[in-house]
């Protein structure tokens, strides 16, 4: 035997015990070759058992939670009457179908037609007035060269996302009231005072800036933790070719979070319909349903305060659609515009 035989013959040993554990790791038997580059289900099913695992309690969660009461939308096409049986089930079962009765109720309210009116109009001054603040002020933020300075104002910002919408709306109750502080303020040098909080004028101005003042600071946190992901590499990059800051925000940290932009402005979207139900409820007496009530307080008002459930549930079926077809639509611009959106094509 030659001295090239054994060199050669040790390479081919070990190249066939490598391709053997490779085998074994896949739970491939020795000698079987797959006739295709996918792995077959049960293949992939022992590699990843352990993160299968892992989520099914979430996904227990979700379809108790969230896909199973989809079941429940069967009411909107019955006279549903819960105290046909002491089972809720039982009586859906028992309860008469009336077709589309309830959706031809619906459109011939009046009453729903002003809520979807004030929804879409809330919704247009919410994505214009609030979805650009937390850009704007995570890139301030993030151009504060000290560390401190801005670990202390992102706190400041994100404090108030832990206040509940009753201690929020008594803050401004206490500041812009009949008796609040900038009202006694006036009176008590000789002006007149005002009541910002129960004029249906400006209502949805008001909304919007409690929405602005709560939940701007959990914006923030999205958009610096997309920032944090931009190579510094870049900014030196612009800066030695001669960008200045202004330069380099518009050709480096805006394309960096555009992409985040483009997702969350389709959930936006996606969610115009839901524009604050517990924020409107505890208002909507100061300033009465015809500036208050939205699709929210419209279908909870129906189905809970007036027991009409097979009505508020065809009025929250159409909602359920109309936001469906809101978040297709703005993914398929944002496919249109070059970007991912919540799904690839």
């Amino acid at each position: 035997m030659s001295n090239s035989t054994v060199p050669r013959s040790r390479a081919e040993a070990q190249t066939t015990e490598t391709a053997s554990r490779a085998a074994d790791a896949t739970g491939e038997r020795p000698g079987k070759r797959r006739l295709s580059g996918k792995l077959s289900l049960r293949l992939r099913f022992r590699r990843d058992r352990t993160l299968i695992l892992m989520t099914l309690p979430a996904v227990a969660l979700v379809l108790v939670f969230n896909y199973i009461p989809i079941l429940g939308n069967v009411v909107a096409f019955q006279e549903y009457d819960p105290y046909a049986s002491d089972n809720g089930f039982v009586a859906m079962l028992e309860s008469p179908w009336v077709g589309v009765e309830q959706f031809e109720r619906i459109f011939a309210d009046s009453a729903f037609w002003d809520a979807v009116r004030n929804t879409l109009v809330l919704f247009g001054l919410q994505l214009v007035l609030f979805f650009p603040i937390p850009i704007v002020l995570a890139l301030l933020i993030n151009s504060v060269l000290r560390p401190r300075i801005r670990a202390v104002s992102q706190a400041i910002l994100y404090l108030p996302h832990f206040f509940s919408w009753v201690l929020v709306i008594t803050v401004f109750q206490q500041i812009f009231g009949g008796a609040g502080i900038i009202a006694q303020t006036l009176r008590q040098h000789g002006y007149e005072g005002f009541d910002l909080m129960t004029d249906p004028g400006i209502f949805k101005f008001l909304l919007t800036s409690e929405g602005v003042w709560k939940d701007a600071g959990w914006g923030i946190i999205v958009f610096l933790a997309a920032l944090a992901s931009v190579s510094p590499d870049l900014y030196e990059a612009a800066a030695m070719d001669g960008a200045g800051r202004r330069r380099r925000m518009w050709h480096v940290t805006l394309p960096a979070l555009r992409p985040v932009i483009a997702l969350l402005l389709v959930l936006r979207v996606g969610d115009a319909l839901t524009v604050g139900f517990e924020q409107i409820l505890l208002q909507r007496d100061a300033v009465g349903p015809g500036a208050a009530e939205v699709l929210d307080t419209y279908v909870w008002w129906n189905g809970v305060r007036n027991q009409d459930f097979s009505y508020a549930a065809a009025a929250g079926l159409i909602k359920g659609l109309v936001s469906v077809a809101l978040v297709l639509a703005a993914n398929k611009v944002a496919h249109f515009m070059g970007e991912q959106g919540v799904y690839k094509k």
